[in-house]
């Protein structure tokens, strides 16, 4: 159940309703809108939400989700089940183009989900395994329909043949009327630049009044001016006609074959419309998905039970209207369960507490209508099988209910309908009568309430509210917090405590008397200002102490990072010691196997020297020499091979740390302090990204005069860099060219022209042209050179600028200015 009528309207969910409704594609999708209802059953609203969370990995993960033809072609289709009629070659037009979109939806569905397979969309995929697609329908309609929506020529023979005597018809009459017409001009009655025109469907010739008796023919129109009359001439009168009946049989062969084809449609109609309820479903998704991700929103843990474990909640509406002045929403975290299942909301006015009990209704009504939520991931919500609502003034003079009268009787319809899976929501508890008298039937209602294990959300500022909350199991109080050094609300609702309405504070903010504010605080009581003050003063060290809390944990989080990472490295290392001494022992069953062979070896040698002293003497000594180096391997290297290969996976280690701080501190220090010690006269050099070696002859400001064997060029000192030879020291790699060469060089530096045109030709022959352009330009010092591919479709363009974003010697390229050539030109800047 849901109270009142216009709940939606409190609540903001029409708002809801015109957007969703903006996003559909069609009228079947806004028609779905329209008919999206609130459901209580766990099952039901479960498959809602898995729908539109695999639309939303669909719109964020898949290309070419077929959404292009959403049309609503169901009142032809209504029309066409009587006998006779027919659909006219648009309807036709769009019956085709929508169920090619159905078809191509159900296919796109249907990927994955074979056997062993998992379907990549099972909720989406469960809607289309019974929907049919009408491949024969399509078909046929292909065969009658152009790609353009017109009738084919051979959609029937009959249709054919006419056409072709249309065509030769027409082009009869216009091989005439041009006769007839040059005739007329060679003669000066028609002017030259006048060509045939059409009126009433018939060829004419426009003709100066004057002189239209000088063309025989039927006047058929004259022009808004008067200074045109249209002749058609008599020699096409009854080749007109005849062109006037050839279309009236040909509209007549295209009426009997869309009638045979509704003739064939006719009987499938009924499934059709069963398919086009799926498109409007696919539709209605769709646009709750798009939603969704406007809203940043996503499907929470659901419990087939009363609960609201929410964090980090916010008011779709409210957050895109803030987006729009450039502000921020304050989330919302509430806890509503069996133990706690009433909330009082107090605070200062304007502090949230509407905004607050709107969202909460907003929100669950929108999750029971299958819509995904604003929240965090981590909260939980429950379904409740009616929502009740008072807020706002419902005063009516047509059924003479004041504004209080209206609060009685929504809470006459909730104490008699609510019961443990209600929600009521209810914003100024007890206001629009006598205080005294109001706060008693408000506390009286909650009692009743809190008996029938009802879930709440209620908003007031009457003490004896909080204290009922105080007192009594399944109702908890809440504050809306504020600042009162800076006397502004910061729209956090805090559960646990009361909040204070902080009313001497505000009045004395807005600048009301201070003796005014003085006789109040005397009227109402000491004991009743301090209450108050002690509730804000609790309220501010909860704050801080909360605050503390919160540090601490973030510590504890960061203990705990540090400690799992040291347990990772630790694991790393002895992973590493293991795999060491793995290595060490094959290491030594190679070596006991090299000395097996070494002791054969020696036996053999012995016995092939047949007892010769001075041999078998030499190889003893050989195998004990082997041995003793073999001993001191075991027992030495094996041991420092292992610390050694330790040492090393501590030294990367290190190493990584020190990278990391040196990339922090190349962050926050200067270029100018990065850069190594400045280039000097004499120093063994090469340009950055070459492999040529010259010695730096003198510098000059910024440039430096570099010998590169016999050619002496000047360049920019930043594109140089230190060659392994060191200062003084001959280059190891000098290029030498001959005076032909560097006199060849010179001349190519004079000729040099600083565009290149690489229209018309393929990519690979443009980007290797465009390489030995920039070659040249670099060598002979060229500042800016300009490449002119041309617009295109995009993809030379793209190919040469991949190319020169690996050139080192380029500093930057764009587009070249819109007045010379912009996307067709690309201007390079080269180093120098």
């Amino acid at each position: 159940m849901i109270y009142p009528q216009n709940f939606e309207q409190k609540i903001g969910f029409d708002q809801i309703r015109a957007l969703l409704a903006e996003s559909c594609l069609s009228p079947l999708g806004e028609e779905r809108v329209e008919r999206m209802a609130f459901a209580s059953s766990r099952e039901e609203v479960e498959e809602w939400l898995d729908q539109v969370e695999e639309f939303v990995r669909v719109t964020q993960e898949e290309d070419g989700f077929p959404d292009q033809y959403f049309f609503d072609v169901r009142p032809s289709l209504k029309r066409a089940r009587i006998e006779g009629t027919y659909l006219d070659e648009q309807e036709l037009f769009d019956l085709l183009r929508s169920l090619t979109t159905i078809r191509d939806i159900v296919r796109f569905l249907g990927r994955g989900g074979e056997e062993g397979e998992e379907a990549s969309y099972p909720r989406l995929r469960k809607l289309a395994d019974d929907i049919t697609v009408f491949p024969a329908l399509i078909g046929r309609i292909d065969s009658i329909l152009t790609p353009y929506g017109k009738v084919k020529d051979n959609a029937s023979p009959e249709l054919g043949r006419i056409r072709r005597e249309l065509a030769s018809a027409m082009s009869g009459i216009s091989r005439s009327l041009n006769s007839i017409l040059r005739q007329a001009q060679a003669e000066g009655y028609v002017e030259k630049d006048v060509a045939p025109t059409m009126r009433d469907g018939r060829l004419v010739i426009p003709v100066a009044p004057g002189l239209k008796r000088k063309i025989k023919g039927i006047v058929h129109d004259e022009s808004t001016s008067g200074k045109t009359v249209f002749i058609e001439p008599a020699e096409v009168v009854e080749a007109n006609n005849r062109v006037r009946e050839l279309e009236s049989e040909e509209r007549r062969e295209i009426i009997r074959i869309l009638i045979e084809f509704a003739n064939l449609l006719r009987p499938q109609i009924p499934e059709i419309l069963r398919s086009y309820e799926f498109l409007a479903e696919i539709d209605f998704i769709r646009a709750k998905a798009r939603f969704a991700l406007l809203t940043d929103s996503l499907k929470p843990s659901i419990e087939d039970a009363p609960l609201l474990d929410w964090t980090m909640a916010v008011h779709p509406l409210l957050r895109m209207s803030l987006a729009k002045q450039g502000k921020e929403v304050v989330p919302l975290d509430i806890e509503l369960d069996a133990s706690q299942r009433i909330l009082i909301i107090s605070g200062p006015n304007a502090g949230g507490k509407s905004v607050c009990l709107k969202t909460v209704g907003l929100l669950q009504y929108m999750l029971q209508c299958g819509l995904l939520i604003p929240v965090h991931e981590r909260s939980r919500a429950g379904l409740f099988g009616s929502i009740f609502i008072d807020i706002g003034d419902e005063q009516s003079i047509e059924d003479d209910l004041s504004t209080y009268s209206s609060h009685l009787t929504n809470m006459k319809v909730m104490l008699k309908s609510c019961d443990e899976r209600s929600l009521a929501l209810i914003d100024e508890f007890g206001a629009g009568t006598d205080p005294q008298i109001g706060a008693a039937i408000a506390v009286a209602v909650l009692r009743r309430l809190n008996a029938k294990r009802a879930f709440g959300v209620i908003t007031t500022h009457y003490q004896s509210l909080k204290l009922f909350a105080d007192e009594n199991e399944g109702v908890v109080n809440g504050a809306m917090l504020y600042d009162r050094h800076l006397m502004q609300a910061l729209f956090q609702l805090e559960i646990g405590n009361p909040g204070s309405s902080f009313a001497v504070e505000i009045a004395r903010k807005i600048g009301l008397p201070e003796e005014v504010i003085a006789d109040a605080t005397q009227m109402v009581g000491s004991v009743y200002i301090n209450a108050d003050k002690y509730l804000q003063d609790i309220v501010r060290d909860k704050r801080y102490w909360e605050g503390k809390r919160q540090s601490i944990r973030k510590q504890e989080k960061q203990v705990e990072e540090t400690i799992a990472r040291y347990e990772t490295e630790l694991q790393e290392l002895r992973d590493a010691r293991k795999e060491i001494i793995a290595q060490a022992k094959e290491e030594a069953e190679r070596v006991l196997r090299e000395s097996n062979a070494r002791v054969e070896n020696t036996i053999r040698t012995i016995k092939e020297a047949q007892a010769d002293k001075e041999k078998t003497r030499q190889a003893r000594q050989e195998l004990a020499d082997f041995h003793a180096s073999l001993d001191a391997m075991l027992d030495g290297e094996k041991e420092k091979k292992i610390a050694r290969k330790m040492e090393r996976l501590k030294e990367k280690q290190e190493r990584k740390q020190q990278r990391k701080l040196q990339a922090k501190d190349e962050a926050k220090t200067p270029p100018s302090r990065q850069t190594a010690a400045p280039i000097a006269a004499g120093d063994t050099v090469r340009i950055k990204g070459q492999t040529s070696v010259g010695q730096v002859m003198e510098l000059s400001g910024k440039s430096a005069t570099v010998l590169f064997g016999s050619i002496k060029t000047t360049v920019r000192a930043d594109r140089l860099e230190r060659s392994t030879a060191t200062k003084g020291e001959a280059p190891r790699r000098t290029s030498f060219v001959s005076g032909e060469t560097a006199d060849r060089i010179y001349e190519r530096k004079l000729n040099f022209k600083q565009d290149i045109d690489v229209r018309g030709m393929r990519a690979d022959e443009a980007v290797q042209a465009v390489t030995y352009f920039i070659d040249d330009a670099i060598l002979v010092g060229m500042d800016r050179v300009r490449i002119l591919h041309g617009t295109g479709t995009g993809a030379l363009r793209a190919m040469i600028r991949q190319y020169l974003a690996t050139v080192p010697g380029v500093e930057r390229f764009a587009d070249e200015h819109v007045q010379f050539g912009g996307a067709g030109i690309t201007v390079v800047d080269l180093d120098r």
